[in-house]
């Protein structure tokens, strides 16, 4: 039996990404993925930003490989262990501590949205509310909370149940130019009239990168947080995809000077592709019974060897969050020409750092690109309610050349769309 055909025949119909990257992947390097047959694949993808360090980055790779020869721990629930406790001190000393921020680590198991369920518990424990504020085009998790959180109807559906406790808000810029939407968020919690209970929280990305890569501004962020202490609600921030570095930073709402009551983190935190997240939460409200909050898997000490082992290599001074920065100002300006040679087809350029997209005024023609790229060797994405945004997310650690050689790919690819669909475009490059 092929391979392809034997994930055809036995897996869920569930799966999506590899309908549209229909390859079977069999190696990977930095900025590349390989199939069975050695095509090479550039990747501006990176596992949804799981990969922000690229595909088996060497120094973390030697790291895992040391310590699983070493026949150390490798689950551990949570007792206590050397990688967690080594872990833990880089984290508060080269994380933490050099951005003012004295939050608790709670490790709340592998994934992302047992994250966001803790973080949603915890503000409904210390608030003793239940509703929770969240966000048009959202995303947070797949899981039952998570989805309560979550903008996006098709996802919200499958949960075959009502979601209920939380209330959506418009996002920034949602209501378009001159609409303050905070201000209305703030009206709507002074009337008693408005039919919106309060909050024991307000959850928000600074960037929502399922949801289109919509950019939550500097003031917007800051408006919210005083909100957030006007009517005493908990402000969350969901960093699992925007954080550990892709904006730039290490946390996303860093440009923001803000400082959230409870921050969730995923994706990248291993560093090697790893199950791992945090939720990290003030000690003023880290007021959980031993045990209230538990997961089988919330120990998995591979993934915080490798983690440590990545924050030291790129977070001890500022010199990789300058070179992220300034690659996300390069791809910014190339999409930009992009969009003026065909302003007719192509909207706007948004992002922050290396998380940056480009809209497109048919849903049709986005999908296509992604198609034609992949063809020409380069896997991106679309994202957004419609799948109208081509999302560009390659590794941070991207050589020069590879992020040229992609960008050229998007462009031809483009072209290649535009005249399959019978838009109009110019002749493709090299024809």
């Amino acid at each position: 039996m092929e391979l392809m055909e034997a994930i055809e025949r036995y897996e869920s119909e569930v799966r999506s990404y590899v309908r549209n990257f229909p390859t079977v992947f069999e190696k990977a390097r930095g900025s590349y993925l390989y199939d069975i047959d050695g095509k090479a694949y550039l990747d501006f993808f990176a596992g949804a930003s799981v990969l922000n360090y690229g595909h088996n980055h060497p120094e973390l790779k030697k790291a895992l490989i040391e310590y699983l020869a070493g026949d150390n721990i490798t689950h551990s629930l949570d007792m206590a262990s050397r990688a967690r406790a080594e872990f833990l001190m880089t984290f508060h000393e080269k994380i933490l501590k050099p951005r003012g921020l004295n939050h608790r680590v709670q490790f709340p198991g592998p994934t992302g949205a047992n994250a966001v369920e803790s973080a949603l518990k915890i503000a409904r424990k210390s608030k003793g509310r239940q509703k929770i504020i969240a966000f048009t085009n959202a995303f947070h998790g797949m899981t039952l909370g998570a989805l309560s959180v979550t903008g996006n109807a098709f996802k919200r559906a499958g949960a075959g149940l009502s979601l209920t406790h939380s209330d959506p808000m418009p996002f920034d810029g949602y209501m378009g130019e001159g609409f303050d939407t905070i201000d209305y968020l703030d009206r709507v919690l002074d009337d008693g009239g408005s039919g919106v209970d309060q909050p024991a929280a307000v959850i928000t990305e600074t960037v929502q990168a399922e949801g289109g890569v919509n950019i939550a501004s500097v003031a917007w962020l800051r408006n919210l947080q005083q909100l957030c202490r006007k009517h005493d609600m908990l402000l969350i921030v969901d960093d699992i995809q925007a954080g550990c570095g892709r904006t730039g930073k290490f946390f996303s709402f860093e440009e923001a000077e803000i400082d959230p009551d409870v921050i969730t983190i995923s994706k990248s935190l291993s560093g090697y592709g790893l199950p791992f997240s945090l939720t990290l939460v003030k000690p003023e409200y880290d007021i959980w019974e031993p045990g209230e909050h538990n997961g089988t898997f919330r120990g998995h000490n591979p993934a915080m060897v490798t983690a440590k082992r990545a924050i030291d290599l790129f977070w001890s001074d500022s010199t990789f969050s300058q070179e992220v920065t300034a690659k996300g100002d390069y791809i910014r300006e190339a999409l930009e020409k992009m969009a003026s040679k065909y302003p007719e087809t192509l909207g706007t350029v948004r992002g922050r750092g290396m998380l940056q997209a480009i809209e497109f005024m048919d849903k049709e023609l986005a999908g296509a690109v992604s198609k034609k790229a992949f063809k020409l060797g380069l896997i991106i994405e679309t994202a957004g309610p419609v799948d109208a945004v081509l999302k560009l997310m390659p590794p941070l650690t991207i050589a020069q050349a590879d992020l040229d050689k992609g960008l050229q790919i998007i462009d031809r690819a483009i072209v290649e769309a535009m005249q399959e669909l019978d838009i109009g475009a110019p002749q493709a490059a090299g024809q």
